[in-house]
């Protein structure tokens, strides 16, 4: 009798346990499915809609058992490993659509500050005690304009404009005591930094604006081809951050044909600067000061291309990845030693880890071509590491790799983009034939700067003929040739 008592407890347990289990099944698959055909995960061969039947199929089997009591243990081991196993797929999707998400969440905007600045020294202390500042407003007019009505509002205080050429003439006067007070915008600062290493010191803000620059919604591509902005930044704030790019790739896609061809216009080219650049040559790394959509618009003109989406990359941590993936394999054509790290790198094959590759990509002053070189050696560097990405190795460190990513790179991409790029992977396998080439020109010192026209800088006059060359690699690719 009492045997009895105690195994119809164990078997009135064992039948409220499982229906636990079933509603914690259930709940866990509807959070995957919601996923799955939210970002349209798996959207292949049908692979989604076999995974939902599967999962609904086990929930009703149990739900059977359960109703007729019937094969307990079997339903509770099934019920286990069924939550076990969506319980692990859950938490995948969700770190992928977490990341997608984190990587899309600045991409709307970019993020910079104007301030009032006066000598480290200065008596001044606030903008009540000046009447005026110095400020290029011809080359930055907009900004300008809204640190002086921010002022007016908040301070109650209208100061007189006195013109400049630039920021950086600007600077060189306060210095020269010819002014009390400068207007300084956050991204022209490593135009004076290259004059001016240690210039933060020699002064202080004493009134700061926060600004924020919208950019354009990507260009969806219709197709299996599309290209996308690599830009190279090396910023010690927010990936968001307005800043110069130092490296300007264009990555054109085509999944069908296996194809990926990476187009790097070096830094110095001497290029129309579109939209706050005003179509007005100047070197390609200062159209970033004006935004991430003028570098776009820059290329897009230069080029004749819509550049689908963008991708900004923070090279420092971009490049940590490569330990993740065990190092990379470049093949280098030139001998040097790199000033970062002084990392010795011989003619060959060279197998880089995170420290070396970043000697690698940031050098040129010891490399034969200077800039145009260092552009090839970062190709090498990103067509290795995207290589590596797209290898089953990946899945070994995947936890780390997505946030590595996560710290390092913004993008404007969607969601289902991304996830649609997966999709056709699966179908598809195999690695892309990877394609690098970059732009050729001259060297020349007299050529003005729009941004800097006190300034006597290195710029790339295009050679016409190689750009015509680029382009039509361009549409071959996008065209599938």
């Amino acid at each position: 009798m009492g045997r009895r008592l105690k195994e119809n407890k164990t078997s009135k347990f064992q039948q409220s346990f499982n229906i636990i289990l079933l509603f914690l099944y259930i709940v866990l698959t509807c959070f995957l499915l919601f996923l799955i055909f939210r970002y349209h995960i798996l959207a292949v061969s049908y692979i989604n809609l076999l995974l939902a039947a599967i999962m609904v199929f086990i929930a009703l089997v149990a739900l059977f058992l359960i109703s007729n009591r019937k094969a307990k243990k079997f339903t509770l081991i099934m019920l286990l490993l069924s939550i076990v196993a969506s319980s692990l797929a859950l938490v995948g999707v969700h770190q992928f659509v977490s990341l997608a998400n984190h990587l899309n969440a600045t991409s709307n905007y970019s993020s910079y500050s104007i301030s009032v600045a006066v000598l480290a020294d200065s008596e001044i202390g606030n903008v009540s005690q000046l009447s005026s500042v110095t400020a290029p407003t011809k080359t930055d007019a907009e900004n300008i304009k809204k640190l002086l009505d921010d002022i007016k509002t908040s301070q109650n205080k209208d100061l007189k404009v006195e013109d400049s050429s630039s920021y950086l003439a600007a600077y060189k006067s306060l210095l020269a005591g010819e002014t009390k007070a400068i207007v300084l915008n956050s991204v022209f600062e490593n135009l004076i930094e290259q004059e001016y290493p240690e210039h933060a010191k020699k002064i202080k803000k004493i009134y700061t604006k926060e600004l924020t620059k919208t950019v354009e919604a990507p260009k969806s591509s219709q197709n299996k081809a599309f290209n996308i902005y690599i830009s190279g930044i090396d910023t010690y704030g927010p990936i968001s951050s307005v800043s110069r790019s130092d490296v300007n790739i264009i990555m054109t896609v085509n999944q069908e044909t296996k194809k990926i061809l990476l187009t790097t216009t070096p830094r110095d080219a001497y290029v129309p600067i579109a939209d706050g650049g005003n179509n007005q040559n100047d070197k390609l790394t200062h159209a970033g000061i004006y935004g991430v959509d003028a570098s776009i618009h820059t290329l897009e003109n230069l080029y004749g291309i819509d550049l689908n989406y963008y991708a900004r990359l923070n090279f420092t941590s971009f490049l940590k990845l490569i330990d993740l993936l065990g190092g990379v394999d470049v093949n280098n054509d030139q001998e040097f030693t790199s000033l970062h790290g002084n990392y010795h790198f011989p003619v060959g094959n060279v197998h880089l880890d995170s420290e070396q590759a970043l000697g690698f990509v940031r050098e040129r002053y010891s490399l034969a071509n200077g800039d145009g070189d260092r552009g090839r050696n970062q190709q090498k560097v990103i067509s290795a590491i995207v290589q590596k990405l797209t290898s089953a190795e990946a899945l070994k460190n995947f936890d780390d790799i997505m946030q590595s990513l996560q710290d390092s790179i913004q993008t404007n991409m969607p969601p289902e983009t991304m996830v649609s790029l997966v999709n056709t992977q699966l179908v598809s396998g195999g690695k892309y034939t990877v394609i690098t080439r970059d732009l050729k020109g001259t060297g020349r010192m007299d050529l003005p700067s729009y941004a800097m026209p006190d300034s006597s800088l290195y710029m790339l006059e295009v050679d016409p003929n190689s750009l015509e060359t680029l382009k039509t690699e361009i549409k071959d690719i996008m065209e599938g040739k």
